[in-house]
């Protein structure tokens, strides 16, 4: 064999497709033996529904795999996202026929504190009148209180960034407030507001106002003194160089604080809905322990967590657009 056949083995074998092709199929092979583990190795309690449901997803799962590796040929961004989501395309069959193992098939983790894979998918269909129900309500409650505290917390953090004298009152009150859990004050929000859902709406607000306060304060602050000369040299007055100096360039803080707003405002958000409301994922979780179903409070903790990721990435995409100026700067 010519150096010259060899070398054009060698580059087939290097080639990305190649690699793409061996990790689908690797993937594909891993959600199969999912799926037959599932139909075939007997339960050890007894039969759980939706077992042949389940089975069926791990097989769809496999068929996509393989669509997506055949079309990602013809397609460069189908292919790199593909290669992306490749150890996760099998870490993830490994990790549900483990969950299978244990629960369902050996029984090592006991009933029902312990629920298997299929449990949950079974709340999802026959349950989900209700799921969806309480993710609505959450999604109107949560966003209310954390549109408020965002906005409360915009305003205070470039009060506090900008004005000496304003943040001489308000910093007080920021140092006392800020490392009070929001919770903490429940029982005092229910004494003072009108309804549940107002003073819900308080604490979910208050657990996003903090954080957002804090970093818009701390972006503002830190804008180079610089910008400012340049700017009042060319005759720009107090409002343009608070909203088209100090602003833009706190922006990247004032994003890191509505992460963590976030973040805090989903473990506020269930904790109070667990007091008073009728709807609600907090109340569908407390609901779901007092009947010691708990298959369906695993089933709404999979879906608050794809929720919070989903608003995660939404917001990550909002932030991408409104600073494409940044682009190149911003390393988080």
């Amino acid at each position: 064999m010519s150096s010259v056949e060899v070398s054009a083995i060698r580059a087939r074998a290097e080639s990305p497709t190649s690699g793409l092709w061996l990790q689908g199929l690797v993937a594909a092979a891993f959600w199969l033996a999912s799926a037959l583990l599932i139909v075939y190795l007997p339960n050890a309690t007894r039969t759980w529904p939706m077992t042949q449901g389940l089975a069926n997803v791990c097989l769809a799962v496999t068929g996509l795999i393989v669509l997506a590796v055949i079309v990602a040929r013809w397609s460069q961004r189908l292919s790199a996202r593909t290669r992306h989501l490749g150890p996760w395309l099998i870490a993830l069959p490994v990790v549900l026929s483990l969950w299978e193992l244990l629960t369902a098939k050996l029984a090592w983790l006991p009933v029902p504190f312990f629920a298997p894979p299929q449990a949950l998918l079974d709340v999802y269909v026959e349950d989900w009148p209700r799921l969806a129900d309480s993710l609505f309500h959450s999604a109107i409650l949560l966003g209310s209180g954390v549109a408020l505290g965002a906005i409360t917390g915009f305003i205070a953090g470039v009060a506090i960034g900008w004005s000496r004298s304003i943040g001489y009152w308000l910093h007080p009150v920021l140092r006392i407030l800020g490392p009070v859990p929001s919770t903490a004050l429940l029982p005092l929000c229910f004494f003072l507001f009108p309804s549940s859902w107002s003073a819900s709406v308080f604490l979910i607000a208050l657990a996003t106002w903090f954080p957002v306060t804090v970093l818009t304060w701390s972006g503002v602050s830190s804008v180079d003194k610089a910008y400012y000369d340049v700017a009042r040299t060319l005759g720009a007055s107090q409002r343009f160089l608070i909203f088209k100096v100090a602003i833009p360039a706190a922006l990247p803080h004032v994003f890191v604080g509505l992460f963590m707003g976030l973040g805090a405002s989903f473990s506020t958000l269930v904790v109070a809905e667990m007091m008073g409301v009728k709807s609600g994922i907090g109340w569908y979780l407390q609901w779901a322990q007092g009947w010691a179903a708990y298959a369906n409070m695993y089933a709404a903790l999979l879906i608050m967590a794809l929720a919070c990721s989903g608003l995660i990435s939404a917001l990550f995409l909002v932030r991408d657009r409104l600073l494409a100026w940044q682009q190149g700067a911003m390393k988080w």
